[in-house]
């Protein structure tokens, strides 16, 4: 867990430093009930001019370890730890899918989820976006609502739909706290059928606080 920790940290240091972070004024934590935080997701048509996937640079080794972030994810929810070998090699690990209440021991059972998908980023505010801010989001280990470690599957059949359009077939309100946490992180909007779509869902889950740090 320290390890793990320490990679974060260093992460953080190495991706949302040097100019990639707005004046302070912007920055700072934000802590709303779900309902309210829902509430304060501002609405704006979405926009898919210009997407490429590759304007967001994924997988990156940030801390120069030798595990890109996709393998940082998968160390960090293993519920048993894997051995880590040469090349980030994992082995003799266990993890847990909460999209479809699945375990796996190979990790290529898994893919690592953008809980908001790098498209429906970019159509909700990440195409005014640096590239480097760009992959400052594709890579966030600064929040572990960001990215998910689930059934590889699950996640293709999830694609860059919003919860409108998908939800897990379990812990449907921990999905939607963990999107609504993410669009708060990175300031990002959401369009009409989606806040409808979060309004309703909310209404049916506990109303617990959703913290934030954000992102810039």
């Amino acid at each position: 867990m320290t390890r793990t920790i320490a990679r974060i940290a260093t992460v953080l240091s190495a991706v949302l430093c040097g100019g990639l972070l707005a004046s302070p004024a912007w920055a700072g934590t934000v802590s709303l009930p779900l309902r309210d935080a829902v509430a304060s997701l501002p609405v704006a048509a979405e926009n898919r001019t210009g997407y490429n996937r590759d304007l967001f640079p994924h997988w990156i080794d940030a801390d120069g370890d030798g595990c890109n972030s996709r393998y940082e994810v998968l160390i960090a929810e293993a519920v048993t730890a894997p051995s880590v070998g040469s090349g980030c090699t994992l082995s003799g690990g266990r993890w847990y899918s909460y999209y479809d209440n699945a375990y796996w021991t190979n990790p290529s059972d898994l893919d690592i989820d953008h809980v908001v998908a790098l498209a429906e980023a970019w159509d909700s505010g990440a195409r005014t976006w640096t590239t480097s801010r760009r992959q400052a989001f594709a890579n966030d280990l600064g929040d572990s609502r960001s990215l998910i470690a689930v059934t590889d599957d699950v996640n293709q059949a999830k694609g860059d739909k919003d919860p409108a359009e998908w939800l897990p077939q379990y812990q449907r309100c921990r999905y939607l706290g963990e999107w609504v946490a993410v669009k708060l992180r990175w300031r990002l909007t959401v369009d009409q059928a989606e806040k409808n779509a979060l309004t309703s869902q909310a209404a049916g889950c506990s109303n617990v606080t959703i913290t934030v740090t954000r992102a810039f």
